[in-house]
C-alpha cells in the first residue's frame, strides 16, 4: 500500500518512531478492526484509531444516542440524540478522514450473526456493556484465532485484556467462568467519564501494538486500574482446564 505525501505529513509524528516507521504505517492503513459497542469505551477507541490512519473499521451497535450518554461518549453531541450511534459514529470518523472505509452494523450481535459480521476483520474490540456479548465475542475469537481487545468499566475501575488467540493463552471464560448474579452496567452502577476515556484509549493502544506486531506484554494478562488511587496492576491470567472445548484444545 502506497502512502501519499499528505499522509506522510499527517502521520509524520508516529512514522518517525522507530517502532512504527513506514512499514508500521502501511500495516495500520491496511488493518481491519471491528468495534462492538459505540459507548463510553467505543467512542475514545474509534477517535484514536481514526487519527492513527486506520484503513478499515466496522461498527456494531443497535442503540441510539441518549442525552445521558454525552458525559462520556465523546464523539457525540446534543444534535445526535435520538439517532443511531453507528450512523453518527461513521459521520464522525469520515469527518476525521474520508479515506477510512467504515462499515456499520445496526443489529445486535448474536451467536447467529457474529461470523457474518466479524469474519473479514483482523482484530475485534469488545466495548460492550454485558457479559452475554463478551462471551459471544470470546468464543468466536477463540475458535477463529482472532485478536480480541476487551475492556470493562464500572464506577472508578476498569479492566483491559489482550487476547491474542493465535497463542496458547487463557480466554475470557477462564477468568470469568459464569455470569455474575448482577450484570453491572453504567446505568445502575455509574461511571466516571475519565475512566471510560482512559480504558478506551488503552484499548486503542493495544490495537495499534497488535497491528504493528510489536512484542506485547499484555497478552495473557489483564490490566486493572482504579482512577481514585491511580493504582495500575498487571495480572497474569490462569488457564482453566475445565473451560470450553475450544479453549482446552489449544
Amino acid at each position: 500500500m502506497k502512502i501519499s505525501n499528505s499522509e506522510l505529513l499527517r502521520y509524520s509524528k508516529q512514522i518517525i518512531l522507530k517502532k512504527v516507521g513506514i512499514s508500521g504505517q502501511k500495516k495500520i492503513s491496511s488493518a481491519k478492526v471491528l468495534v462492538v459497542g459505540i459507548g463510553g469505551l467505543g467512542c475514545p477507541l474509534v477517535l484514536y484509531l481514526s487519527n492513527t490512519g486506520l484503513g478499515n473499521i466496522g461498527l456494531v451497535d443497535n442503540d441510539k444516542v441518549d442525552l445521558s450518554n454525552l458525559n462520556r461518549q465523546i464523539i457525540f453531541n446534543r444534535k445526535d440524540v435520538g439517532k443511531l450511534k453507528v450512523i453518527q459514529a461513521k459521520k464522525f470518523i469520515n469527518n476525521i478522514n474520508k479515506k477510512i472505509k467504515v462499515k456499520i452494523y445496526k443489529n445486535k450481535l448474536t451467536e447467529k450473526n457474529i461470523r457474518k459480521i466479524s469474519n473479514n476483520y483482523d482484530i475485534i474490540c469488545d466495548c460492550s456493556d454485558n457479559f452475554g456479548t463478551r462471551y459471544i465475542l470470546n468464543d468466536y475469537s477463540l475458535k477463529s484465532k482472532k485478536i480480541l481487545i476487551s475492556a470493562a468499566i464500572s464506577k472508578f475501575d476498569a479492566q483491559i485484556f489482550n487476547f491474542n488467540f493465535k497463542k496458547n493463552i487463557p480466554c475470557y471464560r477462564c477468568f470469568m467462568p459464569e455470569v455474575p448474579d448482577l450484570d453491572n452496567k453504567c446505568d445502575a452502577e455509574g461511571i466516571l467519564p475519565t475512566v471510560a476515556g482512559i480504558a478506551g484509549t488503552l484499548q486503542a493502544n493495544e490495537v495499534v501494538k497488535s497491528i504493528i506486531d510489536k512484542k506485547n506484554e499484555l497478552v495473557g494478562k489483564m490490566i486493572v486500574f482504579n482512577s481514585i488511587n491511580l493504582n495500575f496492576r498487571k495480572i497474569k491470567l490462569t488457564k482453566n482446564y475445565t473451560c470450553i472445548k475450544d479453549c482446552k484444545q489449544k
